[in-house]
């Protein structure tokens, strides 16, 4: 049998095993993993993905029991009730939402802020839902389409080994780390079957058509740019609009919710202040205006002083000029305030290490780390292992480290063969 034949041999019998059925269609359909491995794999990148992503939002803890609830009522009228479906508010400012197999939702604070009552927030959460249900998430990673978790976690900024290059890493981080870039069917059947989980739900489809609108009215906008990151995945278009509106047409009526959304939201309406200040600080920042920005991020810090994130952003700041222990304080705060994401800890191992205090930089670094496994943290923890005399755990922790591209994977392979040679 020629390489050919073998090849044509291999792809028919991946052909004929990978051939399941879409539990909301029921079409025949190409998906080599399986619903065990669907869960398997959701459970085991929503956390990081979390953390990519701003980690979850957390001033207001009841927004996203709020969320969840919503979620949990359409995804209990689904095509496949019995999936462990999460939903999480995430505290990012992008407007976006994605769905990872296995039921895994997340849903951007700044999306949430562009809705104006519980049918919307239920057009997207259905949305979500097909595309969980349907399996689309789940070829979509048979395509390859999920990035590398671990090796991009902390952002381009992050793979330098200089304290001062890693000034604003993080701030957008994660901005792309899941977009599925669904097709253009795929996009339609959520569409209308996200409609249906509406209707059986008891929410007034209307919603769905809403959302559309507002979306192709932002992509016709000077907002385009802010929208990308939604658009990449989910693309708006005035035949999306139409459908959505034959949909309701056709199943009209229905709860809106509106009292109850705009209860749940208050919270992010108050800060609303505090989050463009912050924004306008990361602006300035990208234009080397630090001190500008640092002036933004005490404004924000005054608007909202229980965001973690505006002290991750002050910490960062203070590191650009050099302020070591007013970073380290700010840093210290941030993790205090959002003891679940991992940039107040990074933050503050990187100051303590530079400070000569390896002892507490170690720990600091080892919890970031639990939370997100980062090149950045893997390089220092190696170099905190080899000042100490342990070479086994400095290796480990250089391999790690020296998986990724830039300064910091090859200082880590510089330090592998400096132990390679004894």
């Amino acid at each position: 049998m020629n390489s050919v034949s073998r090849c044509l041999t291999l792809f028919l019998v991946v052909l004929a095993t990978g051939c399941s059925v879409n539990p909301v269609t029921g079409n025949k359909e190409l998906s080599l993993m399986s619903a065990e491995q669907e869960v398997m794999q959701g459970e085991k990148l929503y956390d990081d993905y979390q953390q990519q992503q701003g980690g979850k939002y957390v001033v207001d803890p009841e927004l996203t029991f709020y969320v969840n609830g919503v979620g949990q009522k359409l995804a209990r009228v689904s095509d496949r009730p019995d999936l462990p479906y999460e939903f999480v508010v995430l505290n990012n400012s992008v407007p976006n939402a994605w769905a990872l197999p296995g039921g895994k939702i997340a849903i951007n604070r700044g999306l949430i802020t562009l809705l104006e009552d519980e049918a919307q927030l239920a057009a997207v959460l259905g949305h979500e839902i097909v595309h969980a249900a349907a399996r689309h998430s789940a070829r979509q990673m048979t395509r390859a389409t999920l990035l590398n978790v671990g090796l991009m976690a902390a952002g381009l900024a992050a793979q330098s080994t200089d304290y001062g290059d890693w000034i604003m890493a993080g701030a957008g981080v994660g901005a792309n780390a899941w977009q599925a870039h669904y097709g253009r069917d795929q996009e339609l059947e959520a569409d209308k079957f996200g409609v249906q989980y509406m209707v059986e739900a008891g929410y007034d489809p209307q919603g769905a058509v809403e959302l559309q609108e507002t979306f192709v009215k932002l992509s016709e906008s000077q907002q385009r740019g802010f929208m990308e990151n939604l658009f990449a995945s989910h693309p708006p278009s005035a035949a999306r609009v139409e459908r959505n509106r034959e949909l309701a047409a056709a199943n009209p009526g229905g709860t809106r919710n509106k009292n109850a959304f705009q209860s749940a939201i208050r919270q992010l309406k108050r800060d609303e202040a505090a989050y463009k200040s912050h924004e306008q600080a990361l602006a300035a920042a990208q234009k080397n205006d630090f001190a500008g920005a640092l002036s933004l991020t005490e404004k924000a810090i005054q608007q909202q002083p229980k965001e973690g994130l505006f002290f991750v952003t002050k910490g960062q700041l203070k590191m650009a000029q050099k302020d070591d222990a007013a970073a380290l304080q700010a840093f210290q705060q941030a993790s205090k305030l959002n003891p679940e994401y991992y940039l107040g800890y990074l933050g503050a191992g990187l100051m303590q290490k530079n400070a000569g205090q390896n002892s507490a930089a170690s720990q600091s670094l080892k919890t970031s780390m639990k939370l997100l496994e980062t090149p950045i943290a893997a390089y220092h923890l190696g170099e905190i292992a080899l000042a100490s005399g342990d070479r086994n755990a400095a290796r480990s922790y250089f391999e790690f480290a020296a998986q990724g591209s830039g300064e910091i994977a090859e200082a880590a392979k510089a330090q592998l063969n400096k132990l390679a040679q004894g």
